[in-house]
């Protein structure tokens, strides 16, 4: 699919940005605890393990490493070149290069769906169709983990970085919308107020139907 020029700048610049600052990227969320969301994901998934679970910008491979150390296969997918390489240096796993805008799926190959802090790069003029494409990646009773940093249904540039910004109300919506059934929410980092809480994250299911 083509994209238009307005798109083309906002990916392009924001690739750019994580491309520049990959190194400082990686060291800089090395140690971050998603131990909840991978959970979140897992718990949910009714499929006989090993599951198969697309790690959705997966950046530099951390998490991949975390769901292949766990005995699942685990494919990574990043639109930013330098994470691609490192990502598959460091997992060992497979690595998609593609854009989130123009996503190329294999449908119903994908028990798991791990879209962990990349979704909110996403226009909202294009989400409800990523969310159709991730919908139908899945398999039946396939599970999607959203966690974004929420808003007021805000969105624009944040330095050299597009983002939009959804609340609850707003971002069960458009999973609803796309077929999604929901599952359970919560917000991040767990055991604050909520006004410390600055990522909601979100659980969801693609019903049992036809292919």
């Amino acid at each position: 699919m083509n994209i238009d020029d307005s798109l083309r700048q906002i990916s392009t610049q924001t690739l750019g940005h994580y491309g520049d600052n990959a190194e400082s990227f990686r060291a800089g969320t090395l140690g971050h605890d998603v131990s909840q969301n991978i959970d979140a994901l897992l718990r949910h998934i009714t499929a006989a393990a090993p599951y198969t679970v697309l790690d959705l910008g997966c950046g530099p491979g951390r998490d991949l490493k975390t769901f292949s150390s766990l005995g699942h296969k685990a494919i990574g997918l990043d639109g930013c070149p330098r994470f691609v390489e490192m990502a598959r240096a460091d997992s060992g796993c497979e690595v998609w290069h593609q854009n989130l805008f123009t996503l190329d799926l294999p449908a119903g190959y994908f028990d798991g769906v791990f879209a962990n802090a990349v979704l909110f790069h996403v226009p909202a003029q294009v989400l409800p169709r990523v969310l159709l494409e991730l919908y139908a990646t899945l398999k039946p009773e396939g599970v999607l983990f959203c966690s974004n940093p929420r808003g007021q249904n805000q969105e624009g540039w944040n330095g050299d970085r597009y983002g939009a910004y959804h609340d609850w109300p707003r971002w069960s919506a458009l999973l609803i919308e796309a077929g999604f059934q929901p599952i359970e929410h919560y917000y991040r980092p767990p055991g604050l107020p909520r006004d410390q809480q600055p990522w909601l994250a979100s659980v969801w299911r693609r019903p049992v139907q036809a292919l």
